[in-house]
């Protein structure tokens, strides 16, 4: 029976230390490189690619974004995400992904696909991760065709090696043979080409595989500049994070990210890396000199047979693209810089300590509390304060600035002006209304109308001739029925009350028909005013 049970036991597997016996002491590395693999699939690029609706995906992200649209405006992307499934799904297209243009665009920024971020202006935009764009290049790849093997791709190869053992080659003499060696040789075409020997023709397959090459050098760009602008996202996030943790004192953490700010160009791998391409990506030149070898190539007589308007217009926009990216990356740099700068400036560290032991505090009643609360009890807690009900509420409060009695005037007996009498205020007054009222009725209904105001005027009181009763009388007349302004002038003969004489011109002013019971009502004239 012990027998017959031991046979239908399971055998236990061999450890690892046995099996590597019995193999004569061989182990591969099989366990380490299936980690590594495992952990490749869980990259956000490998997930986009390894899943039923990616081609649906990749086919909205293509048609969405271009050279031209590295930016989306949030609400617009969800009008063509919706778009796009509307057409797919009239054209009956299966695995089409379910919901609004918003929520996948939400679900692809879980899945690291997309990220949405604010412009200067306040706008919400979408951009493709350098997950999604390493996802992208590869279709895009595989989309080409291309030749597994070519004299083109062997003679790259070759020249870059000798190219980079040129750069790097310890040896001095080995250097300079290396480049005597490429000086002979271009001399030798040189002068083979001036002497009229023939043009060397290449082959088209030689030319589709170097616009290949070329083509998938160009479109790595896009995630080579945004894997640098995460990097640096990532680099203000931990810093922040170091800020908030407030485990070393204030003084040291602004030290360290002051550091950390001047080298966040070589914080990171891909820091480096642009900071090394940045040399050359800057110089004017060198960009120029690139645009007009790709324009020679674009020209070529074979160019419109081998490429696609697509690839044409790829290959136009390098120059482009690789200053959007420069601008692209250098912003995402300063805004890395003023945000940690405002939140230096701006920080708390006492408000921030305040709530952090408040929440300690609740956190400590709240431990209590469930010491003997049930699992499905509820303690009724309004999300916002009560209002508060207030009759009134004091506007002004007491100052004792204002409820001081102002200082005394200074006594100024010099300045003090000599006694003045009633006559003497008079006279320096306004005009005097009510007796000029009269005298103006009294020359409209007499027997004898008068010839002007000015005539009138000049037959007044010498005390009614003062150079300000001149307006009275005006104001007068304007109110008057049968008065007309002409555009000749009359002289008036003013009166000052220290005796001196003006005389004055002013427009005529004179009656347009004699009628006794003209005049002036005594409300349409202002009243004598001192």
């Amino acid at each position: 029976m012990l027998l017959a049970r031991a046979r239908r036991a399971p055998a236990r597997p061999p450890t690892r230390a046995a099996w590597w016996v019995e193999r004569g002491g061989v182990l591969s590395d099989i366990v380490g490189e299936l980690a590594r693999v495992k952990g490749a699939f869980e990259q956000p690029t490998l997930t986009l690619l390894h899943q039923r609706q990616a081609p649906v995906i990749i086919a909205i992200f293509r048609s969405a974004f271009g050279p031209d649209a590295r930016t989306i405006p949030a609400a617009r992307l969800h009008d063509q995400v919706e778009t796009y499934l509307g057409e797919l799904r009239l054209d009956g297209v299966a695995d089409v992904p379910g919901g609004s243009g918003r929520d996948l665009c939400l679900r692809w920024m879980r899945g690291q696909w997309l990220v949405r971020s604010t412009e200067d202006d306040g706008t919400e935009v979408y951009t493709l991760t350098s997950h999604a764009q390493v996802a992208l290049q590869q279709v895009r790849s595989m989309t080409r065709d291309r030749a597994s093997l070519s004299e083109h791709r062997i003679s790259t190869i070759v020249s870059a090696v000798r190219r980079f053992n040129a750069q790097v080659n310890p040896d001095r003499a080995a250097r300079v043979s290396i480049l005597n060696a490429q000086l002979s040789e271009l001399a030798a075409e040189r002068d083979r080409l001036l002497a009229g020997g023939d043009m060397p023709t290449v082959s088209d397959d030689y030319m589709i595989e170097g616009y290949n090459e070329v083509l998938q050098l160009v479109s790595a760009l896009p995630s080579d500049f945004a894997r640098v602008e995460e990097a640096f996202s990532t680099l203000r996030g931990q810093v922040l994070a170091s800020f908030r943790a407030e485990s070393r004192p204030a003084g040291e953490v602004i030290d360290d990210y002051l550091k950390r700010a001047d080298s966040l160009m070589t914080a990171t791998a891909e820091g480096r890396a642009f900071e090394g391409a940045f040399a050359l990506l800057r110089d004017d030149e060198l960009l120029l000199q690139l645009r007009e070898d790709l324009g020679a190539l674009l020209e070529h007589p074979v160019a419109g047979d081998l490429l696609i308007d697509g690839d044409r217009r790829e290959l136009r926009n390098t120059v482009n693209l690789i200053r959007a990216g420069i601008v692209d990356v250098l912003a995402q740099r300063n805004r890395v810089t003023a945000t940690l700068r405002d939140y230096i400036v701006t920080h708390d560290i006492n408000r921030d300590r305040e709530l952090d032991s408040v929440l300690r505090a609740i956190d400590a009643e709240l431990a209590t509390w469930m010491q003997t609360a049930g699992p499905n009890a509820k303690v009724p807690k309004a999300l916002l304060p009560s209002r508060v009900e207030v009759t009134h509420l004091r506007e002004r409060y007491f100052d004792p600035s204002t409820e001081t009695a102002p200082p005394p005037l200074a006594s100024r007996d010099e300045d003090r002006p000599d006694n003045l009498s009633l006559d003497d205020l008079l006279k320096a007054g306004g005009p005097s209304f009510t007796s000029l009222r009269e005298a103006l009725n009294a020359a409209l209904t007499g027997p004898d109308p008068m010839a002007s105001l000015g005539s009138l005027f000049d037959s007044l009181d010498p005390q009614l001739r003062r150079p300000v009763e001149i307006f009275g009388l005006l104001h007068l007349a304007t109110n008057a029925q049968g008065m007309t302004s002409h555009e000749d002038r009359e002289l008036y003969s003013t009166v000052r009350p220290d005796g001196s004489t003006r005389d004055l011109s002013v427009p005529r002013v004179a009656p347009t028909n004699h009628q006794p019971d003209r005049g002036i009502p005594a409300d349409h004239a202002p009243q004598e005013q001192a």
